[in-house]
C-alpha cells in the first residue's frame, strides 16, 4: 500500500469511508458554490457531528481547496478525468471536480500537501509552572513537555531540527534516516535519527538521558559522545561533553507521571531539580549540608511536602526568609 492510501486510510469511519468522502465533498462543494440556507447550515454542522471522520473529510477539503489553486489546470483535469467540467470558472471547476472526484483528487493533491506539512513545519511551545503537555509532530514524533519550558520546532526537507530554549522534553522520534532529529540548546546538540530520550536544559548544563535507541551529544567546542539505552551525559556551561556514564531512565523520566524521584542524590542537586517546580526559590546551605544525600519520592506538583518531610529524613531544618524563599540548613 502506498503512503498516500496509508495517509488517507488511517483515519476510516466504521461507517463506509468512501461514501462519508462523497457526502463531504458535496457538503464542501455546496458551500463554496454559495452561501447556504440557514437550514442547510444547520443540516451541515449535525452532519459535522455525527463522526469525528465526518469533521476530518470535511476540513481535508479546505486543505486541498488551498493547495488547488497552485496545482494547474490541466493536472486537476489529468487527476479527476472531468472533461464534462472543463469549461467551468477555475474555482468553480475545482468545486465541481471535488464532487466528482474526491479520491482521486485527494490521493493527487492531499499526498502533496501532506508532504509540504510535513516537511516544513513550525511551532512554537511554551509552558508554565506545573504544566505538563503532550505535542504531536506531523512525522509521527511525539514531545512530552515538563514545565516552565520554551521550545521551537522547525522541519525542512532535509532536517527535523528542536531549538530548545530552556526546560525539559523527553522525545520520542519516529525513524526517518533521510532526517536526522536535532534537539539544540545553549550548550550543544543532539542528533538521532529514531530512539527516546529525554533532554533538559538548565543555564548551567545541558543533560540528557537516553531511554530506548542512542543519541549523539556534541558540545560547542566540538567534544562528541555515543549514548545507547541506559547512559547519560551531560554539557557543562562552556560546551563541553561529559563521558557517558549510567543513568535511571525511569528515575530521570518521572517527572512525566508528576513524580520526582531521587536515589542517593546530593541535597545540592535535590534542591536544583526541585527548585523547577517551585514559583519562591529554594537553597540549601553550603558545606556539609549541601553534600547530604538523600532516597526518596515525592509529588512534584506539592513540594511543600518535600520541605516538610525533609527534617524527618535527614538531620535538617527548612528556613523561611522574609522575601518567601527557602533554604534549607542544619539542625
Amino acid at each position: 500500500m502506498s503512503q498516500a492510501n496509508v495517509f488517507m486510510n488511517q483515519h476510516a469511519c466504521p461507517c463506509g469511508s468512501e461514501t462519508v468522502r462523497e457526502q463531504a465533498a458535496q457538503w464542501f462543494a455546496r458551500s463554496r458554490d454559495g452561501a447556504l440556507a440557514l437550514a442547510q447550515q444547520g443540516e451541515l454542522q449535525r452532519w459535522l457531528a455525527e463522526h469525528p471522520q465526518h469533521q476530518y473529510e470535511f476540513d481535508l477539503l479546505g486543505t486541498l481547496w488551498d493547495a488547488a489553486g497552485h496545482v494547474p489546470r490541466a493536472r486537476l483535469e489529468a487527476l479527476c478525468q472531468a472533461d464534462p467540467v472543463s469549461q467551468l470558472p477555475r474555482r468553480r471547476f475545482i468545486s465541481q471536480a471535488l464532487a466528482a472526484g474526491v479520491a482521486s483528487l485527494a490521493l493527487g493533491l492531499g499526498w502533496f500537501g501532506w508532504q509540504q506539512h510535513q516537511l516544513n513545519y513550525q511551532d512554537q511551545v511554551q509552558t508554565a509552572l506545573g504544566e505538563r503537555r503532550q505535542l504531536d509532530l506531523p512525522d509521527g514524533s511525539q514531545l512530552e513537555v515538563n514545565g516552565r519550558t520554551q521550545l521551537v520546532v522547525q522541519f525542512s526537507a532535509g532536517q527535523r531540527r528542536i531549538e530548545l530554549r530552556e526546560g525539559e522534553v523527553m522525545f520520542s522520534v519516529a525513524h526517518d534516516s533521510g532526517r536526522p532529529f536535532m534537539v539544540s540548546t545553549g550548550h550543544g546538540t543532539v542528533t538521532v535519527t529514531g530512539t527516546r530520550f529525554d533532554v533538559r536544559q538548565d543555564p548551567e548544563q545541558t543533560r540528557v538521558a537516553v531511554e530506548n535507541g542512542s543519541v549523539r551529544v556534541e558540545g560547542r567546542d566540538a567534544s562528541r559522545a555515543l549514548l545507547t539505552a541506559g547512559f547519560g551525559s551531560h554539557i557543562d556551561a562552556r560546551g563541553q561533553v561529559a563521558a557517558p556514564y549510567a543513568v535511571d531512565a525511569a528515575a530521570v523520566t518521572a517527572w512525566r507521571k508528576g513524580k520526582l524521584v531521587f536515589n542517593d542524590v546530593p541535597l545540592s542537586e535535590v534542591v536544583k531539580d526541585v527548585s523547577r517546580y517551585r514559583e519562591l526559590p529554594l537553597r540549601v546551605a553550603p558545606g556539609k549540608v549541601a553534600a547530604l544525600r538523600l532516597s526518596s519520592t515525592f509529588n512534584a506538583d506539592d513540594t511543600d511536602a518535600l520541605l516538610r518531610a525533609l527534617p524527618s529524613i535527614l538531620p535538617v531544618t527548612i528556613k523561611a526568609h522574609a522575601d518567601g524563599s527557602s533554604e534549607i540548613i542544619a539542625k
